[in-house]
């Protein structure tokens, strides 16, 4: 909105740790919807040639030595594998981050008490949780603040995520179930989506054809229950008339016991997703 305040104060940059496809993705979004600037945006990856990959479709500086541009940045986004954080806020805290630089996360399964204390610091941190479908800007993300972080933090790490779809405050508490939904939802979408390519060419169709079909259906049915704000059983029954081929479908699905299948496979990655932000054994 023209009366927010800008994502970042004058004379301060964004950057990124991480310019993977995610970190890219997010630098893009903010990029595009004019949030920062190019000359107010910089970055890092692991590797001189990933540096170089990034630097060009991006057009902002993405280099393996960050550690000069730390002084100026107000906002970091940390878009590493769980696995590097240690070593990271290492990195981070013995380079002199600035206390007052707004710390965003998008590891999986590193809470906020983790991240306030491997980088032992106070600065203030933000968890979110986005998802990949945020490459076409229709991602979902969602976001809590960490002890340090602002309201006006939280607005600040809001519109980085909008930029690149839907994003919504929420408890932690919910942040293992979130991740096995959303975060590894398109997954299981995609798997649903190939199993009906399949099947329509099993009865006939030409391949692109159904996946044409598949994927569009797909996205309609979604955009009915955004739009219309009513129940997926009550749309279903929209579709299912009497003596149908509907309805023979559909006992078929629930003969294959597709609820139960479904909910257990979020399940166990909840239970997954809980466990990524634990010490791995030897």
């Amino acid at each position: 909105m023209k009366n927010e305040s800008p994502l970042v104060a004058k004379g301060k940059t964004l950057g990124i740790i991480g310019a993977g496809v995610m970190g890219r993705t997010l630098l893009r979004g903010l990029l595009d919807s004019g949030l920062i600037t190019k000359s107010q945006a910089w970055g890092t990856a692991k590797t001189e040639s990933s540096c170089e990959t990034a630097a060009r479709e991006l057009g902002v500086p993405v280099e393996l030595e960050y550690e000069h541009r730390l002084k100026n940045t107000g906002m970091l986004l940390i878009c590493v594998k769980p696995a590097q954080a240690a070593k990271v806020m290492a990195h981070l805290r013995e380079s002199g981050l600035p206390k007052d630089t707004l710390m965003v996360s998008i590891m999986a399964g590193l809470t906020r008490a983790q991240l306030e204390d491997l980088l032992g610091t106070a600065n203030p941190w933000i968890r979110a949780m986005p998802n990949t479908p945020c490459i076409v800007r229709e991602g979902m993300t969602v976001i809590c603040a960490g002890t340090h972080a602002s309201d006006a933090q939280m607005n600040r790490a809001q519109r980085v995520f909008q930029a690149v779809g839907l994003c919504q405050q929420v408890d932690e508490m919910y942040f293992n179930a979130i991740t096995a939904l959303s975060g590894s939802g398109p997954a299981y979408q995609y798997l649903i989506m190939e199993s009906f390519a399949d099947a329509g060419v099993r009865v006939g169709l030409p391949r692109h054809l159904a996946l044409t079909l598949v994927a569009q259906t797909a996205v309609g049915a979604a955009r009915m229950v955004q739009a219309s704000g009513r129940h997926p059983a009550s749309l279903r029954d929209d579709v299912t008339t009497p003596a149908g081929c509907t309805i023979g479908g559909l006992l078929m699905l629930e003969d294959g016991k597709i609820r139960s299948v479904l909910a257990r496979a979020i399940e166990e990655a909840t239970k997954i997703a809980g466990s990524l932000g634990e010490p791995k054994r030897s």
